[in-house]
């Protein structure tokens, strides 16, 4: 197993080394350069603020994905890891993370060509948090809590731009376009957080080929003088919801947990 681990911090480099894991760095605050990073060869690593962690599997794909061998690949974040087990341990110990994030794929899994994190229920968020995200747009339009049919569209144009996510449906190609479309609207879950794991580089190539002229078609449309976090980083929002279709529409997947810890407050 590859597992690349992203981090936006140059201290975290030896720690992700004691997972067995590749530490990727992105930002300005990576000095370290024995970091994978998204800011040489082909690359777009200028978008990051706009993209997120989507300029590194850009570099990836341009770059290093016929390097790659026939093994898991996969990805995590600093504060968010792969586990076979749910845990509702309280980790304050760098040893105690280590004993429960994955460091190897199951044999059972071998027939799955990728796994995706456990999906989250968009009724299940707390409204509180919805208000606080957007105070003015329920000031202004109190009903939108009491609308029921909170699906994934729904949940788009709230947090990131009414609207937006049919304008990037638009670009899609027709294979997609309409299958896209009934996803977002009728399922009221996703997998989220931009992670994912593909059984081989060639199930990895074909997603990225698929995303990244969709992205290049709605840089198009939005631009990049865009303002606020669920605004400014519309394109990495846009992928985590077509990664969740893309991965079901075209591979057998199965689901891990996600752990949340923030490698920084561990010694």
């Amino acid at each position: 197993m590859k597992m690349y681990c992203i981090t936006l911090k140059d201290e975290h480099f030896d720690k992700i080394k004691k997972f067995g894991y590749i530490p990727v760095g992105l930002g300005k605050n990576i000095r370290n350069k024995n970091f994978s990073t998204d800011s040489i060869g082909e690359n777009i690593s200028e978008k990051n603020p706009y993209y997120g962690e989507y300029t590194f599997h850009y570099w990836l794909w341009k770059n290093e994905i016929k390097k790659l061998n026939k093994d898991w690949i996969g990805f995590c974040q600093y504060r968010k890891f792969w586990s076979l087990k749910n845990s509702d341990r309280k980790y304050h110990n760098f040893d105690h993370l280590r004993e429960d994030i994955i460091t190897y794929i199951p044999k059972e899994y071998d027939n799955y060509e990728s796994i995706l994190g456990e999906p989250i229920n968009i009724n299940q968020f707390k409204l509180s948090k919805l208000i606080k995200k957007n105070f003015f747009k329920i000031f202004s339009n109190p009903s939108l809590l009491f609308n029921k049919n909170r699906n994934i569209k729904f949940h788009f144009d709230f947090m990131h731009g009414e609207g937006n996510l049919d304008k990037a449906i638009s670009l899609l190609d027709n294979n997609d376009k309409s299958d896209f479309d009934y996803f977002v609207n009728s399922e009221v879950s996703f997998n989220p957080h931009n992670m994912f794991i593909c059984r081989s580089n060639k199930v990895l190539e074909k997603y990225y080929n698929s995303i990244f002229p969709w992205l290049k078609r709605c840089e198009k449309k939005f631009g990049f003088e865009l303002e606020g976090y669920g605004l400014k980083r519309i394109y990495g929002f846009l992928a985590e919801r077509y990664m969740s279709f893309w991965f079901k529409k075209y591979t057998k997947y199965k689901t891990l947990p996600i752990l949340f810890k923030d490698i920084s407050d561990l010694n």
